[in-house]
C-alpha cells in the first residue's frame, strides 16, 4: 500500500495533541468536580445553617430542653429530601417547644415538592397550626386572650399556607418543564416524520421520472437496435446493434430495480434491495467486452475466492465508472485493468482520495491512522494519453462519478486514489477489505 513520506511522524504528532487534550480535558474535569460537588451540597447545608440560626437567635447559646429540640429539628432537615414526612413531624417539637420556624417551615415545603397529597397537606397544615398556636407548657394557654389568640392564629395558618403554596408553586414549575421537554421532544419526532415523508414523497417523485424519461429513452434505444440487427447485412453492425441492445434491456432491468428501491420505504426497500441485480467479479469480462474499448484485463483473484459480495460489487462499480470516464476524456486510448489480493488494507477513518479532473496532479489526503492487519482487494484502472485522431465523445458528465466511489470506498473501509500519470494517462486505483485475516 502506498504510504506518504512522514506519515509515521504526522501520526506521532497527532497521537501527542490527542494526549495532550485529554490531559487538559480531564484537568478541567477535576477542576469542575468540586463546584459541582459544592453546588450539590449548598441546597443541603443553607437551610440546615439557617435552621440553626433561628434557634440560636430565638432561645439565645445556653444549652437546655428549647435549644436541644431546636438544634435536632435543625439537624434533621439534612435528609429531608428522602424522609420529607418524617422530617417535618421531626421539626414540630421544636416549633411547639423551642418557638423556631424556619425548620419546621422548610420541612412542609419540602414535603409539598415531594409529597403533594391533599390529605397529606392538609393534616401536616393542621399541626404546625396546632404547634404554633399552642404555647409550651400548654397550661400557659389563655382562652380569653381573645385578639392575642387571634393574631397567633392567623399568624400560625399564614406560617403553614406560605411554604405549602411555595412548594406546589416549584413543584408546578417543573413539572411544566418537563412537560415541555415532552413536548419538544414529540415535535422533534414529528419533524423527523414529517421530513421522511417528504423524502419519500420526493423518492416517489424521482421514480417516476426516471421511468418517464429514463425508460422511454432506453426503450427506443433498444427497439431501434433491434431494427437495426434484424435489417442489417453487415457482421459487424449487427453485432454492434446486439451489443447495444443487450445494454439497454441490462439498464433497463436495473431501473427497474432502481425505480422498486426509490418507491419502496423501510423493510420494502431492503426486499427490493435484495432483489436488484448484484454484479460481482465475475461479470467483469462481460463489462469489458462490451466497453468497446482496447482494455487488457489482468484478474489476480483465484477462482473460488470467497469475498463480501458488498466489496465485489464496489469494485464493478469503479471498473465500470473508469471505462466510462475513458470514453468520454480519453478516446482510443489502451487501457489496462487489474485486479488482485493485497495484504493490508487501511482501517476506516484512512481518506485517501483525488478528484477526477482536477488540474495539475493527485491531490491525494491521507489519513493517518496505522494499518489493519486483513486481506484486501486492489482495483487499478490504467489508461494511457487519448489518441489524436479519435473523435471525443459529446457525453454529458456531472463530475460526481468519482467522488461517490470514493464515498463508496469510504464507507467500506477502503481507500480510492485517482491521478494523472507522466505520460498523460489516468488511473484509478481503489483498495477495498476483502476476506477475513
Amino acid at each position: 500500500m502506498v504510504r506518504a513520506p512522514g506519515g509515521r511522524s504526522r501520526l506521532r504528532a497527532r497521537a501527542g495533541r490527542a494526549v495532550a487534550r485529554g490531559e487538559a480535558k480531564g484537568r478541567a474535569l477535576g477542576r469542575g468536580a468540586p463546584v459541582r460537588r459544592l453546588r450539590a451540597l449548598v441546597p443541603v447545608v443553607v437551610p440546615v445553617l439557617l435552621a440553626i440560626a433561628d434557634a440560636m437567635l430565638v432561645n439565645g447559646l445556653e444549652l437546655d430542653l428549647e435549644v436541644g429540640v431546636s438544634m435536632l429539628a435543625a439537624a434533621a432537615l439534612l435528609v429531608r429530601r428522602r424522609f420529607p414526612l418524617l422530617v417535618f413531624l421531626f421539626t414540630l417539637p421544636g416549633l411547639y417547644i423551642g418557638y423556631i420556624w424556619f425548620a419546621p417551615m422548610i420541612g412542609l415545603y419540602t414535603l409539598a415538592v415531594r409529597r403533594p397529597g391533599r390529605a397529606r397537606l392538609g393534616i401536616c397544615a393542621v399541626l404546625l397550626i396546632a404547634a404554633h398556636f399552642f404555647p409550651y407548657p400548654i397550661t400557659d394557654f389563655e382562652l380569653t386572650v381573645y385578639r392575642e389568640n387571634t393574631l397567633v392564629l392567623i399568624d400560625a395558618c399564614v406560617t403553614s399556607a406560605a411554604p405549602i403554596a411555595l412548594g406546589l408553586l416549584v413543584r408546578t414549575r417543573q413539572e411544566l418543564a418537563s412537560r415541555v421537554e415532552d413536548l419538544t421532544r414529540s415535535l422533534r419526532r414529528e419533524d423527523r416524520l414529517l421530513a421522511d415523508r417528504v423524502k419519500t414523497t420526493e423518492r416517489a417523485r424521482l421514480a417516476r421520472e426516471m421511468h418517464d424519461v429514463v425508460a422511454h429513452q432506453v426503450s427506443l434505444i433498444s427497439l431501434q437496435a433491434g431494427a437495426v440487427q434484424v435489417s442489417t447485412e453487415d457482421p459487424e453492425a449487427r453485432a454492434g446493434a446486439r451489443t447495444i441492445r443487450e445494454l439497454s434491456v441490462r439498464t433497463l432491468e436495473e431501473l427497474r430495480h432502481m425505480v422498486g428501491v426509490l418507491r419502496a420505504d423501510g423493510g420494502e426497500a431492503a426486499e427490493a434491495h435484495r432483489l436488484a441485480p448484484q454484479p460481482d467479479l465475475t461479470e467483469l469480462p462481460r463489462l469489458i467486452e462490451m466497453s468497446a474499448l482496447d482494455v487488457t484485463y489482468e484478474d489476480g483473484v483465484a477462482a473460488g475466492a470467497s469475498g463480501t459480495k458488498t466489496v465485489e460489487r464496489a469494485a464493478f462499480r469503479t471498473v465500470q465508472e473508469a471505462l466510462t470516464n475513458i470514453r468520454k476524456h480519453a478516446p482510443g486510448a489502451r487501457v489496462r485493468v487489474r485486479v488482485d489480493p493485497v495484504d493490508a488494507v487501511r482501517g476506516e477513518g484512512s481518506q485517501r482520495a483525488a478528484g477526477f479532473g482536477r488540474a495539475g496532479g493527485s491531490g491525494r489526503a491521507e489519513g493517518a491512522e496505522e494499518s489493519r492487519a486483513a486481506h484486501g482487494l486492489r482495483v487499478e484502472i490504467r489508461n494511457g494519453p487519448p489518441d489524436a485522431a479519435a473523435t471525443v465523445p459529446a457525453l454529458p458528465g456531472g463530475g460526481h462519478g468519482l467522488v461517490g466511489l470514493r464515498e463508496r470506498a469510504q464507507s467500506l473501509g477502503g481507500t480510492l486514489e485517482a491521478r494523472h500519470t507522466s505520460d498523460g494517462g489516468f488511473v484509478v486505483r481503489a483498495e477495498f477489505p476483502y476476506g477475513a485475516g
